[in-house]
This record gives structure tokens, sequence and C-alpha cells, in this order.
């Protein structure tokens, strides 16, 4: 079976065509890519690599890797945004990038040890089984390489601030967008992280003010927060 819930994808599938317009549902994944850019490209400079970002959907970190320098794969399963990061990257010119329907187990089978750097970014609280994944991700990057992962953290603050907050709230996020049981500590993810034989290098924690309405990396890993991860020689 694929490690996907088929609801999942066609949520994301039905907003495909927004995917590009900063100013639509996917809004705050237009404001938090230049700070995770930054800190990928902070730890491992990224002109030259080769990249994989796994559950891709419209691109917007994908091509923002490719027009680092990287020679970027983006994966995901579900169609519809992949359509889209395929149409922005003719349209804007993005060299260096394609993008494939394809589970991320399944390209583990086909091109183990393959990328210096993989990316898996606000995924991980949408599958049925993240273990799986993060083992297919020790398993697609070199000896060496490094893992980046981002997702929500499970606690009383991230439910207020991820899901009443920011879903309901102050409206950032359509209703129904997560679901808190998939939260996972950073002590679980950490120890998936380690069963994949990968070694955990730092942690960033991503906040929102709403006052000014930004994003900035910091300390605070309540709600969300980012790994980086290397996988020894």
């Amino acid at each position: 079976m694929t490690n996907a819930d088929p609801q999942e994808l066609a949520k994301f599938g039905e907003l495909a065509h927004r995917w590009w317009d900063p100013e639509s549902e996917f809004k705050p994944l237009h404001q938090i890519n230049p700070l995770r850019l930054a800190w990928i490209d902070g730890l491992c400079p990224l002109k030259g690599k080769t990249v994989l970002d796994v559950g891709c959907g419209g691109g917007i970190l994908t091509d923002s890797m490719a027009r680092k320098g990287a020679n970027a794969l983006g994966i995901d399963l579900s169609t519809k945004p992949l359509k889209v990061a395929q149409l922005h990257a003719m349209e804007a010119g993005t060299e260096n990038v394609e993008y494939r329907e394809i589970a991320v187990e399944a390209l583990a089978a086909e091109r183990p040890a393959s990328f210096d750097v993989v990316t898996c970014m606000e995924m991980l609280e949408h599958v049925p089984d993240p273990s799986s994944v993060v083992r297919a991700l020790g398993t697609l990057v070199k000896p060496g390489g490094w893992v980046f992962l981002s997702t929500l953290n499970r606690n009383f603050k991230s439910f207020m601030l991820a899901i009443v907050g920011a879903e309901y709230v102050l409206k950032m996020l359509p209703a129904g967008t997560h679901e808190y049981a998939r939260f996972l500590k950073p002590s679980e993810l950490a120890q998936f992280c380690r069963d994949a034989g990968l070694e955990l290098h730092s942690s960033k924690g991503l906040t929102y003010n709403p006052l000014t309405q930004r994003y900035s990396l910091g300390s605070d890993t309540d709600v969300n927060y980012l790994l980086a991860c290397r996988r020894p020689l």
C-alpha cells in the first residue's frame, strides 16, 4: 500500500491552482520559504548539489533550491500540484528542476544514496506512517549528505496556535488543514531519524508574530520546528 492519505491528496489537489498565489491559502508557505531556504543553504550550500524535495506540492521550495544552483527533483503523490509546479518552472524559466509523481519509498528503492540534500517540509503530519518516510529519506541521501525536515510539535500550545488560532481565528489556513493526532514531538521525529541511520545535527523553531505578521527562526520549537540531520560517511 502507498503511504498516503487519499483525503489529504485530494485536499491539496483542489487548491493546486492557487499554489503560486502569495495571497492565497498558501501564503504561509510563501512567507516561510525564504527562512527555510536560507537555513538549508547556510548549513549546506546548494549550488551544484543534487537535491530531492519530498512532498513538494506546487514546488515553492523545490523551485527556490534550483534557483540557488541545485539540480532539484521534486516528488509528490498529488497530481494537480505537480502539474502546477511543472507549469511554473516552464513559465519562470527555472533550470535544473524536474518533478515526478512517485512515492518516496518507491524512489528510495530505485535511487538509493543518490542525493546530496533531501528535504521533507510540512509533509510528515499529512501521511499515515511518517517513520516510513524518514527511513526512505535516510536511504535516498548519500553518505555525508544532509536531510532537512519540518513538521508540527504535539502539545496543547501547538493545538491552540496551529489549529485553533491559525485555522479558525486568524484563518491563515483552511479549516481542517491539520489533524492534531498526526503532529510529532521532536523526540519522536529524532528517534525516527536515528532509526533511519541519520545523525541529528541541529534544530530550529519557527514562530509567527500575529502583530507584525512575520515569521522567524529561533529556539522556540513548541509549535513548528525544523531538524537538520546527516548520514554518516
